[in-house]
């Protein structure tokens, strides 16, 4: 009877244990909890942008609003600088990047993306005085051509990999890069889409296209803090949905494909 009773005893401790410890809250259940989703993002056109009340709108906005909306949670937008965008997150200053942010692979050691949301395309404009050489992209990788992007941008990767021998400016925002290239200062500005496009048609007496970009394409998803699988994976769901019915290529067109929005910018 003892030895049974040892046996007993003994086969307990080869018996795994059940972890009674709660798993860590995933954020996604601490916005439901909250009833707020705090959305971190910078001002991009037409990502994101004001309008001529101080509103913000944008395709961006659109995302943020809707996804908040079928979560059935308020929204609450929080501007953030870019370059310090991705260590606010970390800070927990809010809950998830939504800011046209390529899922690079650098960003993604640091931060945990969804799958893509829409995709990023680059776009050049060039100053018609200082920049009337430049026809072709070997034209533009020359120390004597000055380039100016928006600092940590997509566009600034592109930049520093495409044009290695070009001498490059950075700028907090595109507003002074592009003011840049129409004092000419710098000869082109190269952004994400469609704005070159839309500066050349504000400004068609000194700035033009030299040549269409075509061999960049680049992923965009939202950032999350990393090993939250949960709201990863919340959110790649609510993606994959919005794209299956068409609503974010509704959107997507509406401010990438056409100007109907310009009219409600304020107009500098």
């Amino acid at each position: 009877m003892k030895f049974f009773i040892k046996l007993m005893l003994f086969c307990t401790f080869l018996i795994p244990q059940i972890n009674t410890t709660a798993y860590a809250q995933s954020t996604i259940d601490t916005v439901i909890e909250r009833g707020v989703l705090r959305v971190g993002f910078s001002t991009f056109v037409p990502w994101a942008m004001q309008d001529k009340n101080g509103e913000y709108i944008g395709f961006e906005i659109d995302v943020a609003k809707k996804l908040a909306q079928d979560l059935g949670v308020e929204l609450q937008l929080i501007p953030t600088n870019w370059d310090g965008i991705i260590p606010a997150l970390l800070a927990k200053k809010f809950d998830v990047i939504i800011g046209g942010m390529g899922s690079t692979t650098k960003r993604n050691l640091t931060v945990n993306f969804t799958i893509p949301y829409d995709y990023v395309y680059m776009d050049i404009v060039a100053n018609k005085e200082t920049a009337n050489h430049i026809k072709s992209p070997e034209d533009v990788n020359k120390k004597e051509t000055i380039i100016t992007v928006r600092n940590g941008s997509s566009a600034a990767y592109y930049v520093k990999t495409r044009y290695p021998n070009a001498t490059v400016r950075t700028f907090n925002d595109e507003a002074p890069a592009l003011q840049e290239v129409l004092l000419g200062r710098a000869n082109v500005f190269i952004s994400a889409r469609p704005l070159p496009t839309l500066e050349i048609a504000k400004n068609p007496d000194k700035l033009f296209r030299p040549f269409e970009i075509t061999d960049y394409r680049e992923p965009i998803g939202f950032a999350v803090r990393k090993g939250d699988f949960d709201t990863l994976n919340v959110f790649d769901n609510w993606i994959y949905n919005a794209h299956s019915l068409g609503w974010l290529k509704e959107r997507s067109d509406y401010w990438f494909m056409s100007t109907k929005w310009q009219d409600q910018l304020l107009q500098k």
